[in-house]
C-alpha cells in the first residue's frame, strides 16, 4: 500500500489540515483527514458505543432529572389521549380528524426522536394508519423543525476545522430538510461537485441517553412481572440503543455507506451516492447530493415516466440480498431514504441505522421458508429452536399445530400471495400464547421488511413482497453450495423418499425469473454438487428417477412399435407391450415441461450447448455419474429380462397344466 500525502486544502487556527491518500494494492483509491481538530477515519477514531450500565450509573444519581423527563412525555400524551376518548364520546370520527392528526404528529415532535422514529414507521403502513393521520405522520421524515444556522455552523467549524465558507463554495441559506437526527444543507465543494451536508441536532445523545434509561428500565420491569411476556425487551431495547448510537455517529453511518456499495451497489438499478470523507466527521456528513423523488409520491415519479412499482420491486431484491446473502441491511428504509433518481433508479440515503444477521440466522430463515411452502411445521418448529425463539427444552407438540392454524389461509393457494404483516400479525399472536421468546435482531428485521412492505402497498395495493420474493429464495436454493440449503432443497424435492417433480418444476420455473439466475450457473453447480459426498442422497435418487423415465420412454416406445406390428401390419403373433403407466406418464410430462423451462431459461444458447456438453463429458465428475446411470440401466434391463423369462416360463408352465387336464 503507498500514502502519499497531498499539499494542505486549508488552515486551520491550531495547526495545518492535511489530505493523506491511500492507494491500495489493487488500485483503489480513499482520501482520509488528517487535523489537529478532526478525528480520523483510520486506527485512531474510535466509535462511542451505547453502554446500557454506564448509563444506568449516570442516572442512578439524577433522579429528578428521570422524573422530570417522565413527567414530560406523559402530560402531554395522556392529555391527547382523553382528546381522542371524548371525541369518540361525543360521536365525532376520530379517523377523519386532521386536527388531531396534526396534533399526533406535533405530540411525537416534541417528545424527541425515539418518539419520531416510532411515528415514521408508522407512516408507512396505509393498511394500519388512517389516510388523514398518514399524511401528517409523512411529514416526520423531513419536515421537522430545524435547529439555528449558527448552531449547525459552529459545529461544522468545530468537527472540519474550518468555517463552512472555506469548505463550501455553496450552502443553502436554510436546511433542506430537518429530519429526527439532524437537518441537511444542500452545498457545493469548491471542485464543483454537489454535495448533501448533514449536521447532527444538538444535544442529541443527552435526550437519547435518558429516553433509552427509562425504557429499558420500564422494559425490566414489565419483564419481570408480566409472566405473559416472554420475549426479550431489555435486549430489544438494547439493540435499538446500539442502533442508535451508531446513527449518531456520522463516521460510522459513512463507512456504512462504503460497505452498502461494495456489497449491493453493482445491483441493477440500485444507485449509493458517494461519501466524501475530507469534509466528515462525528456531526457532520457530507456526502454526494442525490436529484429524485420520494417513492411515495408517485404522481410526481410517473409524471418523469418512471415506473415506481418496478422500483418496489428492486428495493425487495436488494432487500433480500441484504437479509439472506450478506446479512448487512438497512434497518430504517422509510419513504425518506428512498428515492427515484432522475434516470430511473433506486438510491439509497440515510446509513446511520443498520444492522447485521449471522450466517446461521440467513440459512435459518430460508430454511423456514421452505418449510412454510412445504407444510413442514414440524420442521417449522425445529427452525424456531435454531433461530433461538425457542429454548431447546420446549414441548413443540403443541407448537406444531398452532403453526398450520396459522398458514392455514394459504392452504388453497400459493404462500408467495401472502401479505407479511398478516403473517407477522398471526406470529405475534402465536407468541404471546406460547413460551416464545423473540430475539434482539428479529425486531430489526421485521421493521425492514414491514417498512418495505408498507411502502408497495402505498404504490400498488396489490403488491406481495412474499411473491416477488419467491424466486430470488428459488435461485439460492439451486446454486447455493451450503450445507442448510442442500438440506432444505433434499427437504423440498423429497417426501418419504419419493422425488417431487412438480417441486422441482416450480423451482427451476420460479428461479429463472431472478436476474442473477443463469443456466450455466446451475448447471456447473448442479454437477459439482451431484457428484459430491453432500449430494450422494440427491444423486442416487435423481439416477432412479431418470433410468425409471427412460424406462418409462423405452415402453412406450415398444408398445407403439407392437401396436403397429399387430395394429396396422398384420403380425397378430407378435404380442403388444404395455405402455408406461400413468405414474411414469406423468413423470414423463413433468420431464418434458422441465427441459422447455431449461430452454427458456437465461444463458441457454443451444449454438454453445454442443462444445459445453463436449467440456462436460471430459468432467470425472459427469463421468461419474453417466457410469451410476448406465449401471442401473443394465441392472433395471437385466432385471425386466429376468422377470420376462420367468413370467414366460410361468405361461408355459400354465399351458402344460392346461394340455395334462386335457388328456
Amino acid at each position: 500500500m503507498m500514502v502519499k500525502t497531498l499539499p494542505p486544502t486549508s488552515q486551520s487556527t491550531e495547526g495545518e489540515t492535511k489530505i493523506t491518500e491511500v492507494v491500495s494494492d489493487n488500485g483503489t483509491q480513499a482520501l482520509v483527514v488528517r487535523s489537529p481538530n478532526v478525528i480520523i477515519k483510520n486506527a485512531e477514531y474510535e466509535a462511542i458505543k451505547y453502554n446500557p450500565v454506564d448509563v444506568a450509573a449516570h442516572y442512578k444519581h439524577r433522579p429528578l432529572q428521570v422524573i422530570q423527563r417522565i413527567t414530560t412525555v406523559l402530560q402531554p400524551t395522556l392529555a391527547f389521549v382523553f382528546g381522542l376518548w371524548w371525541d369518540s364520546k361525543r360521536g365525532k370520527v376520530v379517523k377523519n380528524d386532521r386536527r388531531r392528526a396534526a396534533q399526533l404528529r406535533e405530540l411525537l415532535t416534541r417528545l424527541g426522536p425515539a418518539y419520531i422514529k416510532i411515528g415514521q414507521a408508522l407512516s408507512t403502513r396505509p393498511d394500519l394508519v388512517p389516510p388523514v393521520f398518514l399524511e401528517e405522520l409523512t411529514k416526520l421524515q423531513d419536515q421537522l423543525p430545524p435547529f439555528p444556522n449558527e448552531i449547525a455552523y459552529q459545529f461544522i467549524e468545530e468537527e472540519l476545522g474550518a468555517p463552512p465558507e472555506e469548505i463550501y463554495t455553496e450552502l443553502s441559506p436554510q436546511p433542506i430538510a430537518a429530519a429526527s437526527l439532524g437537518q441537511v444543507y444542500k452545498g457545493k465543494l469548491k471542485t464543483g461537485e454537489e454535495v448533501a451536508v448533514k449536521v447532527q441536532r444538538p444535544d442529541l445523545r443527552e435526550r437519547i441517553t435518558i429516553d433509552l434509561y427509562i425504557l429499558r428500565r420500564l422494559a425490566g420491569w414489565v419483564q419481570k412481572n408480566v409472566k405473559r411476556v416472554r420475549s426479550d425487551l431489555v435486549g430489544i431495547l438494547d439493540e435499538l440503543g446500539d442502533r442508535i448510537f451508531e446513527e449518531m455517529d456520522y463516521i460510522h453511518e459513512g463507512e456504512n455507506a462504503e460497505r452498502f456499495f461494495q456489497l449491493y451497489g453493482h445491483i441493477k438499478d440500485v444507485y449509493v451516492p458517494k461519501i466524501y470523507w475530507e469534509y466528515t466527521n462525528r456531526r457532520v456528513l457530507t456526502m454526494e447530493w442525490i436529484n429524485g423523488t420520494k417513492l411515495t409520491q408517485t404522481a410526481e415519479i410517473k409524471a418523469q415516466g418512471i415506473d415506481a412499482r418496478y422500483l418496489i420491486e428492486v428495493g425487495v431484491q436488494c432487500s433480500l440480498r441484504q437479509l439472506l446473502e450478506h446479512g448487512f441491511f438497512h434497518a430504517d428504509p422509510h419513504p425518506g431514504n428512498l428515492l427515484a433518481t432522475t434516470d430511473g433508479k433506486l438510491a439509497y440515503l440515510d446509513f446511520g441505522m443498520m444492522s447485521e444477521i449471522k450466517p446461521p440466522q440467513r440459512y435459518g430463515l430460508i430454511e423456514a421458508i421452505v418449510h412454510v411452502v412445504n407444510r413442514d411445521f414440524e420442521g417449522l418448529a425445529q427452525d424456531y429452536v435454531k433461530l433461538d425463539f425457542l429454548s431447546p427444552d420446549t414441548d413443540l407438540t403443541p407448537i406444531i399445530p398452532a403453526f398450520a392454524r396459522v398458514f392455514a389461509d394459504a392452504q388453497g393457494a400459493s404462500v408467495a400471495e401472502l401479505n407479511i404483516k398478516s403473517i407477522t400479525d398471526e406470529l405475534s399472536a402465536l407468541m404471546y400464547e406460547y413460551p416464545f421468546r423473540v430475539p434482539p435482531y428479529y425486531a430489526l428485521i421485521i421493521r425492514s421488511l414491514v417498512t418495505l412492505e408498507g411502502i408497495a402497498i402505498y404504490i400498488d395495493p396489490n403488491f406481495k413482497v412474499l411473491s416477488e420474493a419467491y424466486p430470488y429464495v428459488s435461485k439460492r436454493l439451486l446454486t447455493d453450495p451450503a450445507p442448510q440449503l442442500r438440506t432444505s432443497l433434499r427437504d423440498l424435492l423429497f417426501k418419504e423418499g419419493k422425488f417431487r417433480w412438480n417441486r422441482l418444476e416450480n423451482l427451476l420455473r420460479n428461479a429463472r425469473n431472478n436476474e442473477d439466475y443463469d443456466f450455466n450457473l446451475v448447471l456447473n453447480q448442479g454437477i459439482d454438487f451431484l457428484s459430491s459426498e453432500r449430494g450422494a442422497f440427491i444423486r442416487d435418487k435423481l439416477v432412479d428417477e431418470f433410468v425409471n423415465g427412460v424406462n418409462a420412454l423405452s415402453k412406450n416406445v415398444l408398445h407403439n412399435f407392437t401396436y403397429l406390428l399387430r395394429e396396422r401390419v398384420g403380425l397378430t403373433a407378435i404380442n403388444e407391450t404395455p405402455a408406461a403407466t400413468v405414474e411414469q406418464q406423468q413423470t414423463l410430462e413433468h420431464i418434458k415441461r422441465i427441459l422447455k423451462i431449461l430452454q427458456e431459461t437465461r444463458g441457454f444458447d443451444p449454438l454453445q450447448l454442443a462444445p459445453q456438453l463436449a467440456q462436460l463429458l471430459v468432467n470425472p465428475s459427469v463421468q461419474h455419474l453417466g457410469q451410476q446411470i448406465g449401471v442401473r440401466l443394465v441392472q433395471k434391463s437385466l432385471a425386466r429380462l429376468i422377470r420376462e423369462l420367468l413370467a414366460a416360463e410361468d405361461i408355459e408352465e400354465i399351458r402344460a397344466q392346461r394340455e395334462m387336464k386335457r388328456v
